[in-house]
């Protein structure tokens, strides 16, 4: 599949004239909790050439694209990416930091990543994932859970957490968010990957209480402490010397 996706990138480049600075997998597979009918989760950030950015009207500034064959990508023009990172956007950072790296232009991907944590503001990182709790934390221990809602639950509420607790980045990989939890839950959720790597995405097999539990603890204590964040401003040159050393 690895071939196919870089084949669909080099095609993309040349269709839009671009230069894809890097691309990565998002989402479920790179978070480590795929299921055998789970997409690919394209994502990439990219450039024009020089002078296309001296252009007096906005133009378009991201590029999507779903195959046939479960290819499902986004791009976003780096001026806009670094826009967003400024904000510390969670969905730029979670592909900042992928595990599963398809394509990287020189040293494009490192400079952003240090830009990124540089300039990490934890109130808008732990709210991002917070927010998003909420919507998912609605199906637990409810007919409409599945293994996929119950993984997007349980990671949400432990990124908002690190975020509190460590005030960086979180990872995305899951399991490297197991040192906010005891040995017995990082066993019984690692089997619970194990189960959910053999099952459709909307599979409802039975989750155990005691992981139910351990959302709502998560939650119950990222309710007590949303109100203690740092507030970290970004420094506006840290991207605007990557952005123009990189459209040069």
């Amino acid at each position: 599949m690895k071939t196919r996706i870089l084949e669909k990138l080099a095609e993309i480049e040349r269709d839009k004239n671009i230069e894809i600075l890097f691309a990565v997998e998002s989402g479920s597979r790179a978070w480590g909790f795929a299921s055998p009918d789970s997409d690919y989760d394209i994502r990439f950030v990219y450039k024009h050439k020089t002078e296309w950015y001296l252009n007096l009207w906005e133009q378009k500034d991201t590029i999507q694209f779903m195959t046939e064959d479960e290819l499902d990508g986004s791009g976003w023009d780096i001026k806009k990416a670094l826009k967003l990172l400024s904000k510390s956007n969670a969905s730029l950072l979670g592909w900042l930091f992928s595990p599963i790296v398809y394509r990287s232009s020189g040293t494009f991907l490192e400079e952003m990543k240090m830009v990124a944590e540089k300039n990490f503001n934890p109130v808008a990182g732990f709210f991002h994932y917070h927010s998003m709790n909420k919507n998912f934390e609605e199906t637990l221990d409810t007919n409409e859970m599945t293994l996929k809602s119950y993984f997007y639950t349980i990671r949400t509420a432990l990124c908002a957490n690190w975020v509190y607790k460590k005030e960086t980045v979180p990872p995305v990989n899951f399991r490297e968010l197991y040192p906010l939890l005891d040995e017995e839950s990082s066993a019984l959720l690692d089997e619970l990957i194990l189960l959910k790597s053999n099952e459709i995405e909307k599979s409802n097999a039975p989750v155990e209480a005691s992981l139910i539990n351990l959302v709502k603890r998560i939650v119950a204590e990222n309710n007590e402490i949303k109100n203690d964040l740092k507030n970290v401003k970004p420094n506006p040159e840290d991207f605007n010397t990557l952005f123009i050393k990189t459209i040069q």
